[in-house]
């Protein structure tokens, strides 16, 4: 990272907390593509009030960035500046309701939210089988899979402000469209309730193994990825533009784009997150040249250049 106040003297400046605040913390364990430098300083909040409390009484001036669990993020290899929040435990909690409902943490798993809704023959959030991430990240970025996005089963999601001021939106709040929400970047998603309708358990779980079988025939799933690469421009598929620029197999320093899914890159092993950004930015500049779109990113990348 580049000069700036020590991790110690920046948590000093913290409040007290009754998480975990740890200095100098490496991410590139918490990120599926398993490269990155470290966090400045690593907040891991107990429950709501615990960060809603720690955010009232950090300094607007020190940047705060939220993780989830890490499938579809790229940190850079310089490291995260200010301090990086990854929920745990106190936000994993799932939930059956009445009325075909479902209310979950927004640290859960989304497969572990579409297992309990299965258990509680709810139908509707099978979709979410097949999206490798937390909750969180599904509200952040309208997650979807298999024809289903987040926008359609959302009733309302809570969110913590810069402030720590807590904030209940609704589905129209969201301002949902294709991979992006309308909710400021400050916003930190705690919990969320969905709609689902009544279902039959096996039928439910047949359709979530669907959903798993063609994942695993299509997808690198196995490998060090951070999931989808790029979003798809409207009326076209990513997968196709790479594949048509020539794309498929592309390597660059420990980084490759995916033979068996064009828009996947994997860490062959001793990739770093420059390689991995890098062959990115070349896969967008061949299909520009190729086709004249130019793809936007969907993995999300934080930190700065080592």
């Amino acid at each position: 990272m580049t000069a700036r106040v020590s991790s110690s003297s920046l948590i000093e400046r913290l409040p007290k907390v009754r998480g975990e605040l740890v200095a100098n913390a490496p991410l590139a364990p918490l990120t599926w593509f398993r490269v990155g430098g470290p966090a400045e300083v690593l907040f891991r909040p107990v429950d709501a009030d615990d960060l809603a409390a720690f955010l009232a009484a950090t300094p607007e001036d020190i940047p705060v960035t939220v993780i989830g669990v890490g499938s579809n993020l790229l940190v850079r290899d310089g490291g995260v500046e200010g301090v990086v929040i990854r929920l745990g435990k106190g936000f994993m909690q799932i939930e059956a309701l009445e009325g075909n409902r479902v209310r979950a943490g927004t640290a859960a798993l989304d497969v572990a939210v579409a297992r309990v809704a299965q258990e509680a023959g709810i139908a509707g959030l099978e979709f979410y089988r097949g999206i490798p991430g937390s909750i969180g990240g599904a509200l952040r970025m309208n997650g979807g899979a298999y024809e289903r996005e987040t926008k359609d089963v959302l009733i309302e999601a809570v969110a913590l402000d810069r402030k720590g001021i807590r904030h209940v939106l609704s589905n129209a709040d969201m301002k949902y469209t294709y991979r992006h929400c309308g909710i400021p970047d400050g916003y930190i998603f705690v919990e969320a309730t969905f709609q689902g309708r009544p279902g039959d358990k096996a039928e439910i779980l047949g359709r979530m193994d669907e959903i798993t079988a063609k994942r695993e025939a299509s997808q690198p799933i196995r490998t060090r990825t951070g999931g989808s690469t790029f979003k798809n421009p409207q009326g076209h598929k990513s997968w196709q533009l790479i594949d048509a620029a020539g794309g498929r197999g592309l390597a660059h320093g420990g980084a490759q784009v995916s033979e068996l899914h064009c828009n996947f890159l994997i860490n062959t092993g001793d990739a770093t997150a420059a390689d991995l950004e890098d062959l990115g930015e070349e896969v967008r500049a061949r299909v520009k040249a190729q086709s004249g779109i130019m793809l936007d990113w969907e993995i999300k990348r934080i930190g700065e250049r080592a």
